[in-house]
């Protein structure tokens, strides 16, 4: 046998042929987040907070996040593709519709409902985002304005996520001022004629139904639809190239010439403020998004610096490092307890669309300033999604834009405490000719 032979040989056989490399077995340097960390974030201990109900939901979801989800996440999150597998699985941990009462929903307390979305959002955010899409938008919708033939059609179903949802509002053309959408529903013998775009809509390419908002041509005001997926005219088509939430299926829908019957009109949706009403109540939701987050980026970096050792000590021992944590964990509490106390105004009726739009907006403020110094803390490793740190990062992107940027939702709080609406420029002076 020649050299050449041999060489061949031993390429076809030892090298070429191995199974794949696990480089947390190569490259021992800490465990990575598919080994979910045990939870080190509750600091100031929300468990004296909340009642026993409350508590086993949370600590149910967690299981099963830190079981089904972590060790698959980094993979799809990396193809942005959906596991469509573990819906059934989400769908047993009964969190679907949240706080709706009947219609085989959970009936959940409002802070009950919250720890489930940080509990998710700890391990995944696009996981708690397909749920919140789903729970706090689509089926809000219909239980707050719906006919009581539209909710026991449809909640029951949503509520087992035997069927998925999503909710269309945002349009190319209107984003943060979408109130002023361009899709249109004219009304017809025994229905609707909706033509028009929306963009960004979430689980929108496979959901079952698509709750939809358009202005009525007739009245000028904003009125809602329920559309049933595979109804002509409709098409959706995924957004690509996310850099963030990356298995959420976000698409751009076209109605052209849809028909809607009578029945599927959400008969509580008159004008925005309906819209306005399911928005205030899911932005307290979408506040405990970056809390779950910011709390899976503490606890991953609390395990990383006792773990990965340098200069012949353990990250955790430095000094500069403990500050960083610390730094994070002081975020962390902040916002857990902001978001308790949304949770608590809401339930004794006093919370003001201001107070969400500040809990959201600040909320997410520090929740990128937290996965910030965590990059930081991960050094090379902060950049791979194997650790989390990256891949939340890039996560809270979208998370700060989505449900009012921050901009949007301080001025809402600005425009609440000072009774000035600042949301239109004034228009502007002639410029004298030169």
């Amino acid at each position: 046998m020649t050299k050449q032979d041999d060489l061949e040989q031993n390429a076809n056989t030892s090298y070429f042929n191995l199974p794949p490399l696990d480089i947390s077995i190569a490259f021992p340097q800490a465990t990575p987040a598919s080994i979910f960390p045990p939870c080190a974030s509750d600091y100031y201990q929300l468990d004296d907070l909340v009642t026993p109900e409350e508590q086993a939901i949370r600590m149910k979801v967690r299981a099963c996040m830190e079981q089904e989800i972590a060790p698959i996440m980094t993979e799809y999150w990396e193809k942005a593709k959906f596991p469509f597998h573990v819906i059934p699985k989400l769908g047993a941990l009964r969190i679907a519709g949240g706080t709706i009462k009947g219609y085989g929903c959970p009936g959940l307390s409002i802070t009950g409902s919250a720890l489930a979305t940080a509990e998710v959002a700890r391990v995944d955010a696009s996981c708690s985002t397909f749920i919140l899409v789903h729970s706090s938008l689509a089926m809000l919708t219909i239980a707050f304005c719906g006919s009581e033939a539209q909710k026991q059609k449809y909640l029951p179903s949503l509520a087992q996520l035997k069927t998925v949802g999503c909710w269309a509002l945002t349009e190319p053309d209107n984003g943060s001022d979408a109130s002023a959408l361009n899709t249109t529903a004219t009304k017809v013998e025994g229905g609707w004629i909706l033509k028009g775009q929306k963009r960004w809509i979430g689980n929108s390419t496979f959901a079952d139904l698509l709750v939809v908002f358009a202005r009525n041509t007739t009245t000028n005001q904003i009125n809602g639809f329920i559309v049933k997926k595979d109804t002509p005219g409709l098409t959706a088509t995924k957004i690509e190239n996310k850099i963030g939430l990356r298995i959420v299926q976000n698409g751009d829908i076209l109605l052209k010439n849809v028909f809607i019957a009578d029945e599927d009109r959400l008969p509580g949706v008159d004008s925005f403020q309906d819209t306005n009403k399911i928005l205030a109540v899911s932005r307290v939701m979408v506040a405990w998004q970056p809390i779950g987050i910011s709390m899976g980026i503490y606890d991953m970096c609390h395990r990383y610096l006792k773990e990965r050792k340098q200069f012949g000590a353990p990250l955790a021992a430095f000094q500069i490092n403990q500050q960083k944590l610390v730094h994070m964990l002081g975020n962390v509490q902040a916002m857990i307890l902001i978001g308790w106390r949304l949770c608590k105004l809401y339930e004794s009726g006093k919370m003001t669309p201001g107070q969400a739009s500040l809990g959201k907006s600040w909320i997410t403020l520090k929740a990128r300033e937290t996965a910030a110094i965590g990059r930081e803390l991960l050094g090379g490793n902060g950049i791979l999604a194997d650790f989390l740190v990256a891949k939340a990062f890039c996560d809270l992107e979208p998370i700060y834009t989505y449900e009012g940027t921050y901009d949007i939702n301080s001025l809402i709080t600005g425009r609440e405490i000072t009774g000035f609406a600042s949301f239109k420029p004034a228009a502007s002076s002639k410029r004298s000719r030169l």
